[in-house]
């Protein structure tokens, strides 16, 4: 990466690889706008059981985060699956943790947004990406969503909303990303990172 390009951290969780999925595609929108690059980043699960623990490098997809990420982005696309109406309890201890970050103010004015799978078309899409908003306003973050200037929001049948991008899953993971929010989670992606390059500009 040149020290000219905007690091934008694509953090998510994802059990069965739908959230995954809509992390690549966050990262595609970033990706095509010129100066801008995207890290992805996920959290290890947590368990009940305390003694539970994760291997330190996940098998598979993107690396751990670290608090250093947050403080080297210049925006951030924050992603999980719902759980009951709310962000899964690995994203939420995450952030759980980053108390430092928060007095430091080392995220405060960056734009930021936010995506979901769920694994029932009316399982909690909007109530979870409302929940991911909450430690990112108290972080001082400035909250990019999908306005209706993107036509696939009228037309879409399984996911997308103006608070940020969707996608019903199924119940196993086995419902393919529409075309319709293929599109929308680009155009996220895509607007998260033109609006960092315009703050970079102020």
């Amino acid at each position: 990466m040149q020290a000219s390009t905007l690091s934008i951290l694509v953090l998510y969780y994802s059990r069965h690889g739908a959230t995954r999925q809509l992390a690549e595609l966050i990262g595609q929108g970033i990706d095509s706008v010129a100066g801008c690059e995207a890290r992805l980043r996920t959290v290890p699960a947590v368990s009940t059981v305390a003694e539970a623990t994760e291997p330190a490098i996940p098998a598979e997809g993107a690396p751990y985060v670290e608090l250093r990420d947050l403080e080297e982005c210049a925006a951030l696309a924050l992603g999980s699956p719902t759980r009951f109406g709310n962000m899964a309890a690995a994203m939420k201890y995450f952030w759980d943790g980053t108390t430092s970050q928060w007095l430091a103010g080392a995220l405060a004015g960056k734009p930021a947004c936010v995506f979901t799978s769920t694994g029932s078309l009316h399982g909690g899409q909007e109530s979870t990406l409302l929940s991911m908003m909450l430690p990112l306003l108290h972080h001082g973050m400035l909250l990019v969503g999908l306005p209706y200037t993107e036509a696939e929001l009228m037309t879409t049948s399984s996911g997308g909303t103006p608070y940020g991008a969707s996608h019903w899953a199924g119940v196993n993971g086995n419902h393919p990303i529409s075309a319709e929010t293929r599109t929308l989670t680009i155009a996220l992606g895509r607007r998260l990172a033109q609006t960092a390059v315009k703050l970079q500009k102020t």
